[in-house]
């Protein structure tokens, strides 16, 4: 298998969802979001609002049926561009291992925006927008904040190749 999966990661409002598009045009690649998935599978069904153990299950579910066919595409030389939030190291980590077994190459793809910017593009998008899939409030935000981690440049050096972009 010659293809490469590229993962992009970012905190909330970086703009992984329209570098992915961008990204998966110029390779001739296929995109899976994970929001666009939860949102077609899921959302509609949600018992409360932001119950996260609840959502982490389906966002865990998606993810599964995602690798499945990524891997797929691999095997018919065909990239894939993962926008599954990759916010942190941990989840970055399962997806190389995933790809390494299946003898999959990687290249990580860092979206690293400031704060006060990516809070004023979620405003942007909540009020509608191409890559609108659901309202983020600011405890959202601020919860994903805290949670992001920036990838290390040990953390870099796993993958084919990385680079930074500013969306």
């Amino acid at each position: 298998m010659g293809m490469r999966w590229h993962i992009v990661a970012g905190s909330t409002g970086a703009g992984k969802s329209t570098f992915a598009r961008e990204l998966a045009e110029r390779v001739g690649g296929v995109r899976f979001s994970i929001d666009e998935w939860m949102t077609a599978l899921y959302w509609m069904d949600s018992p409360e609002k932001n119950d996260l153990p609840w959502a982490m299950e389906r966002i865990a579910r998606c993810e599964e049926q995602i690798a499945v066919v990524a891997i797929s595409l691999a095997a018919v030389d065909v990239d894939v561009v993962l926008d599954l939030g990759f916010t942190l190291r941990e989840h970055r980590a399962s997806w190389l291992k995933r790809a390494q077994a299946a003898g999959i190459t990687v290249e990580l793809h860092v979206l690293d925006v400031p704060a006060e910017v990516r809070w004023q593009r979620v405003c942007e998008r909540n009020r509608g927008g191409d890559t609108f899939s659901f309202e983020v409030t600011r405890p959202m935000f601020d919860f994903m904040e805290a949670r992001w981690e920036l990838p290390s440049a040990e953390e870099l050096a796993t993958f084919a190749s990385s680079e930074s972009a500013v969306a």
